[in-house]
């Protein structure tokens, strides 16, 4: 069993983050409890509880991690300007990232933050930067006067893609359409811009 003085505060934090990353990728987001992960680091439980608030407050800093991986994921493609290819390499790489580590996946998209807990800034700026990729990748659809536009177009697609995507995780895709999820996904962002573009020419 590892002592309280082997590690520093940030090296703790780095390894709990690990460990519940571990936990979940192999076992899914039911099976994080302040004990396994302890279990993992060898540390006590009470350890954690230095760390984090509670078991919520450890999940959303995993989570935090997630939109981190997403975003560097996604962050890494070279725009074209073109808003349909650019999309739908967007959603390569996020669907990409979802068959990689669904666990994680899911704990960041089905786990519900209690109503009694305040959702930290810095997670709210981590989905923000997400955001705004997909809403510079959509922006040659408008003018730059247009910005509410370009955000709320980003937000209804980032929405029916969450949509299929969500239904294909828990394998209840097969129930709507015999596509793929990739094949749906991708008609989704054609048909979308293809419906912006419509507009804009009227």
């Amino acid at each position: 069993m590892a002592r309280r003085s082997d590690h520093n505060r940030e090296e703790l934090y780095a390894l709990a983050i690990a460990a519940a990353r571990q936990i979940v990728e192999s076992d899914g987001i039911k099976a994080l409890t302040a004990r396994n992960v302890a279990d993992v680091i060898g540390y006590s439980p009470g350890t954690l509880y230095n760390l984090f608030d509670n078991l919520d407050d450890l999940i959303v800093h995993l989570n935090g991690r997630t939109l981190d991986d997403l975003h560097d994921t996604v962050a890494a493609l070279e725009p074209t300007g073109d808003p349909e290819t650019d999309c739908k390499a967007l959603l390569a790489g996020y669907l990409g990232y979802l068959k990689e580590h669904p666990g994680l996946w899911y704990a960041l998209f089905d786990y519900a933050i209690p109503a009694n807990m305040k959702v930290p800034d810095w997670y709210v700026r981590k989905i923000e930067r997400l955001m705004e990729i997909l809403r510079h990748a959509l922006s040659p659809l408008y003018a730059d006067d247009r910005p509410d536009d370009t955000a709320r177009a980003a937000s209804v697609l980032w929405a029916g893609l969450h949509g299929i995507t969500s239904l294909s995780n828990d394998g209840k895709l097969q129930l709507v359409s015999e596509d793929s999820v990739e094949d749906l996904a991708a008609f989704l962002v054609t048909t979308f811009i293809a419906g912006i573009r419509g507009r804009n020419t009227h």
